[in-house]
């Protein structure tokens, strides 16, 4: 009788385990990373007010959750019934966000975090430290984005590692002794970072890292590689920001290599990564590379697709995505991209 009953238990565990983890798989978050709003001197990085206004309306209109990363991550991370969840960010800290985007998010009771780099707070187009304060006090997380804002990856290792952790450290104590806060999430500058850079943001005690490849975050997934979609510029449109909104994960089982780093020598590297097929369409993958052509080789491995992507010609950017896309059977379309850096290049 005491064996059955502890058969029993054994059984009941390993049910609540699997159900624990299929719950946070289930879970899904999209995020948008924004940087200025309002300020067309600067196309590229900027979003209209118009825009802004209305990618928050349809959230609003359309029974979005929206949270702050640090929330996001608390969702990701407990079972629990899949709800639509979006996460709103601002990179950089410009004093246009705090000019016209943040009464847009007070308009519609929304909340964001907001990135600093803190040595460019209170700087010519930067908000100062009392314009973070007011942030705080109406909904905004304020994440720590590095002190200098620089390009790490252009440091050899092991100087690149004793240089980011001081770097962040730096940035970590003035935010804390100007507003009072410990910054818990983290977006790396220009999205560049490799493997042994999570790892210290990690030992700092961070619990998430964005990155800026685009994507669905999901419980699955790496929370120090967080995905976002970019909102400036050409992909402003309502039209693209609803398509992103509704946008599902393409949730990777294996991806070689991890590291967004590319290797000397190689300016063609050859991206690999597996994922389950469920009820995804293996006739709708579809593949991207920014800038140029992509080089799709496919093959189905029992319950599971195998993709390798090359690009058609070299790689002649600073950063390039490699993106896949698929549809599955109930008309949803999924994604990940993978974002490849050469330091080599300016």
């Amino acid at each position: 009788m005491l064996l059955i009953r502890l058969l029993w238990w054994v059984v009941l565990l390993l049910t609540t385990a699997n159900s624990t983890l299929l719950g946070q798989m289930n879970r899904e978050v999209v995020g948008f990373v924004y940087h200025r709003v309002g300020d067309s001197r600067y196309p590229s990085t900027n979003i209209s007010t118009e825009s802004f206004d209305a990618h928050l309306n349809y959230l609003k209109q359309n029974d979005f959750k929206v949270l702050t990363i640090s929330e996001a991550v608390d969702y990701l991370r407990k079972p629990g019934e899949r709800e639509r969840v979006a996460v709103i960010t601002i990179d950089d800290g410009y004093e246009s966000f705090y000019k016209n985007g943040l009464p847009l998010l007070k308009k519609y009771g929304f909340p964001a975090t907001v990135f600093i780099n803190t040595e460019t707070v209170g700087g010519s187009s930067y908000m100062d430290w009392k314009q973070l304060e007011d942030c705080l006090g109406n909904k905004i997380e304020i994440g720590n984005h590095s002190h200098s804002h620089a390009y790490f990856l252009n440091e050899a290792p092991p100087a690149r590692y004793e240089t980011f952790r001081s770097d962040v450290e730096k940035a970590q104590a003035l935010i804390t002794e100007r507003l009072g806060i410990t910054p818990k999430a983290f977006a790396y500058p220009y999205g560049e970072f490799d493997p042994k850079m999570a790892e210290l943001l990690q030992e700092m005690g961070f619990s998430a890292g964005l990155a800026q490849n685009s994507g669905v975050m999901h419980g699955g997934g790496n929370l120090f590689s967080l995905p976002r979609f970019p909102m400036a510029s050409g992909f402003s449109p309502l039209e693209k920001f609803i398509s992103k909104a509704n946008m599902q994960a393409l949730k990777v089982i294996a991806e070689k290599p991890e590291s967004f780093l590319m290797i000397a020598n190689d300016p063609s590297p050859t991206l690999q990564v597996t994922f389950a097929q469920s009820n995804l369409m293996e006739s709708q993958l579809q593949c991207f590379v920014q800038g140029g052509s992509c080089v799709l080789e496919k093959k189905m491995s029992g319950d599971k697709i195998e993709v390798t992507v090359k690009p058609g010609s070299a790689l002649r950017s600073r950063r390039t995505l490699y993106t896949l896309t698929i549809k599955d059977t109930d008309g949803h379309w999924h994604w990940f991209s993978h974002l490849w850096v050469n330091p080599a290049l300016k």
